[in-house]
């Protein structure tokens, strides 16, 4: 039941492969990268600039884009993604105008490799591999002075399309994996924008809010930090964050994940010439369902990535809708880090978190003002839209009471948008009649005098007063590395980002002497899977 509650004096108010690209990515060759066989969009691939320590993420309908300035030092690029194929692309021939059009191969392990390699390894459980890759972190991953440098970006998605996205250039200055990566690590900001090209949506950019309902992600908490995107993202990486509580299920990793999951190994796969295990795994703790999957080296047990979602048994999609695991239900969140190896150590590639929320819409049929009417001896409360006519005259959808005792009324009347009560005219209609009149309670608002309106709906009943309806949203934070720099920041500045602040909220900002070698990996507008 939808309750208003008014307080009265005397007045109360309550693309395809030819598509042209558009004027602003004039200066970037563009292209997708699809899967040879499906023709789907290759998420999230990997490519390199050949003779370059540098690079860019795909995005989620396999674009990318590189600045023009770059295949005049450049011949080729390097194209690598989980589970495929890697492939040079040579530039020369590629359209300067048109969205190119690139291909991977799935990968494929043959028959005589996964038996050669399930002898080796039959030994080793999915268990034991995980519980070896996660005592392995110190060894596999830098514990000394480093830094990434690399596109970040949050945005939200409603109706297959990309609002506001915000756009950075960030520099993660890392102590290394024995610190504390909240404490210790700190980020510079080269540049931030909000990409005003990009649908902007008031009502979602409002923080959370789980006190009055406003904004949530449903059955979820996500800690605010301060409305600091960059840093809500750093904490969801489990790995590098592996001896504190980072996200439910993984929790402390190094303490908790084997024991909150069960693992299964799947077939063995080759990533650049390296062999990984493939181990999925998975926990249902009502009413949540975790789906996950990591990839391990063989040879050191280094984790290069580890994807996480976790969904709600209880919400299920619309019908015929399923996501990317085949599940039938709503995804609470879902969380990918991937990992490269760069001077015989493990750095970070990219990380994307993205969760649910919804927001609390503004009621479409509500109740304008209520004032008293001493000549026609009525209360009128005035809607802002026609009232239907038979629940706008039923008594029992106002509750009026004037110092805690109700008033009945005798007599109701619809008039287009307003409706007239009028009170049964016992004691206790005196006293209030009295009371709003009398000079010592003339414009105060503490009479002990409140109006309920329930249960009433607009002329054309498509809507009900005051009812709290809700919109959907996805929400994305990601981090895509352009740069590894294994032994630390060339820069010596102290002009650090405030972690716990908004990035766009009186950040410091500046650009290296180099920042043309960095670039926004800008999505397409419209969401073309």
């Amino acid at each position: 039941m939808q309750k208003t509650i008014f307080y009265i004096s005397i007045l109360l108010v309550v693309l395809g492969a030819h598509a042209k690209l558009l004027a602003q990515d004039q200066d970037f060759l563009q292209a997708k990268i699809l899967n040879q066989k499906t023709g789907e969009p290759i998420i999230f691939a990997t490519v390199r600039l050949i003779g370059k320590a540098k690079g860019v993420i795909t995005n989620m309908d396999g674009s990318f884009r590189l600045p023009l300035s770059y295949l005049e030092v450049i011949d080729s690029i390097g194209v690598s993604s989980m589970g495929y194929e890697k492939k040079a692309f040579e530039l020369k021939g590629l359209s300067y105008t048109d969205i190119n059009i690139l291909y991977l191969k799935p990968g494929i392990v043959s028959l005589d490799e996964a038996v050669v390699s399930a002898k080796k390894k039959r030994e080793l459980s999915a268990k034991r591999i995980v519980r070896r890759a996660i005592e392995n972190i110190v060894n596999n991953y830098p514990l000394q002075n480093f830094s990434a440098v690399g596109y970040y970006r949050d945005y939200q998605i409603k109706d297959d399309n990309y609002i506001n996205l915000n756009e950075a250039i960030l520099e993660v200055v890392d102590s290394g994996f024995d610190t504390d990566d909240e404490k210790e690590s700190k980020v510079r900001i080269y540049d931030y924008r909000p990409n005003e090209t990009f649908e902007q949506d008031e009502d979602s950019k409002v923080a959370y809010d789980y006190e009055n309902h406003k904004k949530v992600i449903e059955n979820a908490y996500l800690r605010g930090y301060g409305g600091n995107e960059f840093t809500i993202l750093r904490i969801h990486d489990a790995l590098r964050n592996y001896k504190i509580n980072s996200y439910d299920f993984v929790n402390v990793m190094e303490r908790d994940f084997i024991r909150n999951h069960s693992f299964k190994r799947e077939n063995d796969i080759k990533q650049d010439g390296e062999e990984l295990f493939a181990i999925t795994f998975k926990q249902s703790m009502q009413p949540n369902n975790i789906i996950g999957k990591l990839y391990i080296s063989k040879t050191d047990y280094a984790i290069h990535k580890l994807e996480y979602a976790l969904y709600d048994d209880k919400r299920k999609v619309r019908k015929g809708q399923v996501s990317r695991h085949g599940i039938g239900f709503e995804v609470v969140f879902e969380i990918i880090t991937e990992y490269k190896r760069k001077s015989e150590k493990m750095f970070p590639n990219y990380i994307s978190f993205f969760n649910n929320f919804k927001v609390q819409k503004a009621p479409l049929f509500y109740v304008e003002k209520v004032y008293w009417n001493g000549s026609r001896g009525c209360f009128v409360v005035q809607f802002n839209d026609f009232v239907h006519e038979i629940s706008g005259a039923r008594a029992r959808n106002y509750i009026l009471t004037f110092r805690g005792k109700q008033i009945t009324f005798g007599q109701m009347n619809v008039r287009g948008d307003k409706v007239e009560l009028f009170p049964r005219k016992d004691d206790n209609f005196k006293n209030m009649v009295d009371t709003l009149y009398s000079p010592k309670y003339i414009g105060k608002k503490d009479v002990r005098l409140s109006l309920q309106v329930i249960n009433i709906k607009n002329r054309a009943r498509t809507s009900t007063v005051n009812e709290i309806t809700y919109e959907a949203y996805k929400q994305y934070r990601e981090f895509f590395v352009q740069e590894i720099k294994p032994n630390g920041s060339v820069l010596k500045d102290t002009l650090f980002m405030n972690k716990d602040r908004p990035i766009f909220q009186d950040q410091p900002m500046l650009k290296p002497d180099n920042f043309d070698e960095y670039w926004m990996n800008t999505p397409l507008q419209t969401i073309d899977e």
